[in-house]
Order: structure tokens, then C-alpha cells, then sequence
């Protein structure tokens, strides 16, 4: 445990978490609990001794394990001289007096379990819960968990996520990357055939594996995901249960088209962990995961990248999101706006067949951004402006309006990041979608494109037109969790 560095000169304790463990109906709140109340650094900050029932809402409780600072002692003979009768001379009311009186800091860690022999207990309780772990024992193991996350297309205001501006986004029901966990032995993470191959057919194979799929594949994503989270539980002062598990992960997000598929595996590998290891939105807030997520990209694999993806892959829907500095400054995270996901715009989207042919993207925006460049800062402000006008659009369902908008997200960001930087496949699916008069956007870093497309006759053209030249192209289908209906432009294109 990571406690912070006042507490080493004070006192620590353990604490368990009571809604862990199995509640035995017959035992009283009274008998069970000794109640705690514990602040975002894992201080107690309120300690009752066997509270009466109804008297906190707080279900965690304390065990009988404490570890005292030598500079903590002295405040034992405090207590016993203010509290001379016999029964207020137990620890758990020590505790109480030195975490709700004396006001002095009190850490805690909290564990995979929780403790139900608490209190007034005897033989028969430890013989029943010997007996019934006893059976849990011999069960057999749970069952594999599976967890998905979706790729995402950026409607408007992207890049600016990078810049503390604003976006609006959607996860697509089209692509995902799912992850399983299950109990093992040992920890395992298992390669992925096609993204992480050792094996190759020949020579030839390898070189075009190579080349379409590249080398960076999944297994690096899961790994670094891992590491981050035991050093987050750690410094969190979270005790994971000694279970070892294996990790294996699916995806069928198309690669380097920007679809956000590095961070769908890495936010469904979390999801996994949180799930095997019990840890809810109280150990890792919601508002904090894509952070996390981001953290895991940055940090550990030096991908650059802001946090729209992993905003939207954790919320999932049609989210609006600002980044705005004084929010993100103030907070540590902006603020995230569930859009109603009957209003999703019917989106179409084309992509590279060949994503080696996407371009490298370099550029000096960022740090003419950090130079104070009036022409970067004014664009990102623009860019947040669209957002905020495309929300409004979307909500009326005035399409014209949205596709006016994303007309000018595209032109701002093609004079801000230069066209050189694209190169030729992000420049002729814009040219094909412009040709059929449509509306067109890169919904993340190149590789792909967004439109819309009001006529029908005109949508089987333009499927028409890059299939011909090369490209995928397919109706999106939204994917919001209240939500899953397929879009009018599937029905359009499929008829």
C-alpha cells in the first residue's frame, strides 16, 4: 500500500469492505459492523464503534488488525486517562476517539473481502463459516467473463479534444474489440492469431502480414493495461485478491483507419479487471476511467492521443464532450453529456482497404499550440463553437445544418493541419464524397471518413463509386445502450 506521507508518522489500519462479503440475516447490524467512513485518499475520516442500526449508510467495515506509528502510542495513555471506565476500554472505541476527537489521520486499505465474524461470536459461528466456505471451495470456478467495447466515429469538433475544446462523438455498433478473463494458474496473455503472430506460412506471408496488420499488435495493449491498473490499486490503497487469470482478446476494428481500436481493447481489458477483481465505480469513478485508459496509451506505449475516444468507449451512446481548460483544470475531467440517441444523424462511412496507404501524419500543431500560435488557438476555439452548434443541430434533427457544420470542421482542420498531412487515400475518399455532393469528415487521426447522405438513389451511387476505387464502405449503426436499433441508412443501402 502507498499511504501518503503524513500517515508515517501517525497510524494506519486495514480496513475491509462489508458488501463484499456473505451476510448472515440472523446477525444484527450492531453485531457486524464496526462503521467507517473513508475519503478519496483512503483516509477515514469518521469511525463508529458497533453503530445502531439505521445510524450510517456507510457498509464497510473495520478488522481487528491495526498498525501503529511508535509516535501514535502516547495517545493510548490520552484516551485510557479520559475514559476510566472499564467497558469505553476497548480498541474499537479507542479508534472512534482517535479518528472522530483527537482528529488524527487515520489510513486505511481497502480489501478483496470482508469480514462477517465481527462482534460477539463463539464456536458455532466459525463451524458454520467454516462449513459454507468449505462448500464455496469445492464449486467450480466462475465462469469466464467477457467484456466489449465499440469503435467510435468523431462527429464534430475533432481534433480539439487535444486541445481543451470540444467534440461530440458516438460508438458504432459496426466494430468492437472484446476481451475475456477467466481464473488460471498462472497469468496468461494470449497472443491474438492474425494481430499478434509468431507463426507464418511463409516468407511471403509474413511480409504481408506485415504490411497490412503492421507490428504493433493487441498483446502489447493488454499487457500495459494490466500494469497500470495493479499500480493504480496500489497506490490507491487497494489489496487485489491472490488470483492469477488469462487474458485473450477478439477485435475486428479496422486497423489504422482511426476508429479508435487500440483504446476499445484497452478500456474492455479494464472493464475485465474491474469485473474479475470486484471494483466498482467507488475504486475507479466513472469520470476517472478514461483517464486511466488514456494514462495506459500515453504513459506506457507513448501513443499520442486525447480523450474522446476513451470518454465515449466508457460512457457509450451519443456523448457530447468539453474539454474546456478552466473544467478540466478545476475537475481533472470535463463534462460528459449523454445525448438522446434517437437523434444520431444516419451516417455513412468509408475506409481504406489498405490502411499502409493512410499517410504518416506529422506535424508541428501541437506545439504551435503550446507556442500560443494565434491561428491554432483560434481554431480550437472554432472547432468548439461547431460542437456546441451541432449539438443544437442534432437535437432538432436539422441535417442540413449538421452537414454545413462538418463541412467547416473539415476545412478548418485541412488549413490548420494541411493537406500534406493526410496523404492521398484520406484525400480522394473526400474527393468521391464531395463529387456526390455529400457532406464528409474524418471521424478520428485519417484513415477514414464520416458523410451524410439524405437521398437514397444518391447513397447506392457513392457505395457504388468507392467500392470502385478501392475503399469499404458501409452504414453506420449506432450503438447506445438504450438504443440499438439499426439505422435509415442500412435500410437505405441494403435495399
Amino acid at each position: 500500500m502507498k499511504v501518503p506521507p503524513s500517515a508515517y508518522t501517525r497510524v494506519t489500519v486495514a480496513v475491509g469492505s462489508a458488501e463484499d462479503c456473505n451476510i448472515d440475516p440472523s446477525v444484527t447490524d450492531t453485531m457486524r459492523f464496526l462503521s467507517s467512513e473513508l475519503s478519496s485518499l483512503y483516509r477515514i475520516t469518521r469511525f463508529l464503534e458497533k453503530p445502531p442500526q439505521g445510524e450510517t449508510l456507510s457498509r464497510l467495515a473495520s478488522v481487528v488488525f491495526y498498525c501503529f506509528q511508535r509516535q501514535t502510542l502516547p495517545t493510548l495513555e490520552t484516551f485510557l486517562s479520559r475514559f476510566p471506565k472499564t467497558e469505553d476500554r476497548v480498541l474499537g472505541r479507542y479508534m472512534e476517539w482517535l479518528i472522530n476527537s483527537a482528529a488524527v489521520p487515520v489510513y486505511g486499505m481497502k480489501l478483496p473481502t470482508g469480514f462477517q465474524l465481527i462482534g460477539q461470536v463463539g464456536l458455532p459461528d466459525y463451524t458454520k463459516w467454516l462449513a459454507l466456505y468449505s462448500a464455496v471451495k469445492n464449486q467450480p470456478r466462475v465462469k469466464a467473463i467477457t467484456c466489449r467495447s465499440y469503435a467510435r466515429i468523431g462527429i464534430i469538433g475533432n481534433p480539439s479534444d487535444g486541445y481543451y475544446g470540444k467534440t461530440i462523438s458516438m460508438t458504432i455498433s459496426n466494430f468492437w474489440a472484446e476481451v475475456t478473463i477467466s481464473e488460471s494458474k498462472k497469468l496468461v496473455l494470449v497472443p491474438h492469431p492474425l494481430n499478434d503472430p509468431t507463426e507464418f506460412g511463409s516468407l511471403l506471408d509474413l511480409h504481408y502480414i506485415s504490411r497490412k496488420e503492421g507490428y504493433l499488435g493487441g498483446l502489447r495493449l493488454l499487457q500495459a493495461t494490466c500494469k497500470k491498473f495493479y499500480q493504480y490499486c496500489s497506490e490507491k490503497g487497494i489489496a487485489l485478491s491472490k488470483q492469477n487469470f488469462t487474458l485473450k482478446y477478439n477485435v475486428n476494428i479496422p486497423r489504422q483507419v482511426g476508429l479508435a481500436g487500440s483504446s476499445a481493447i484497452v478500456s474492455a481489458t479494464l472493464k475485465c479487471l474491474m469485473a474479475f477483481y470486484n471494483l466498482t465505480e467507488d475504486d475507479l469513478p466513472k469520470t476517472m476511467q478514461p483517464n486511466f485508459i488514456l494514462d495506459v496509451e500515453k504513459e506506457e506505449l507513448f501513443i499520442t492521443a486525447g480523450l474522446q475516444d476513451r470518454v465515449v468507449q466508457v460512457y457509450e451512446g451519443l456523448i457530447h464532450m468539453d474539454f474546456s481548460r478552466p473544467i478540466m483544470e478545476e475537475q481533472g475531467y470535463g463534462n460528459y453529456v449523454h445525448m438522446d440517441a434517437s437523434s444520431a444523424p444516419p451516417f455513412w462511412l468509408a475506409y481504406l482497404r489498405d490502411p499502409s496507404d493512410s499517410g504518416v501524419i506529422h506535424n508541428n500543431v501541437r506545439q504551435r499550440w503550446q507556442n500560443g500560435d494565434p491561428e491554432v488557438v483560434e481554431a480550437m476555439a472554432i472547432f468548439a463553437e461547431l460542437t456546441d452548434k451541432a449539438m443544437a443541430a442534432i437535437e432538432e434533427k436539422n441535417w442540413e445544418e449538421l452537414a454545413e457544420l462538418m463541412k467547416r470542421n473539415l476545412s478548418l482542420r485541412r488549413s490548420v493541419f494541411t493537406d500534406a498531412c493526410l496523404g492521398p487515400g484520406n484525400l480522394k475518399m473526400i474527393e468521391i464524397a464531395q463529387q456526390h455532393g455529400c457532406a464528409v469528415k474524418l471521424p478520428g487521426s485519417g484513415g477514414a471518413v464520416i458523410g451524410l447522405c439524405s437521398d437514397p438513389k444518391k447513397l447506392v451511387e457513392l457505395k457504388k463509386s468507392y467500392q470502385e476505387a478501392g475503399f469499404v464502405f458501409c452504414a453506420i449503426v449506432p450503438y447506445c445502450p438504450e438504443n440499438t436499433g439499426r439505422s435509415s441508412v442500412a435500410a437505405a443501402i441494403k435495399e
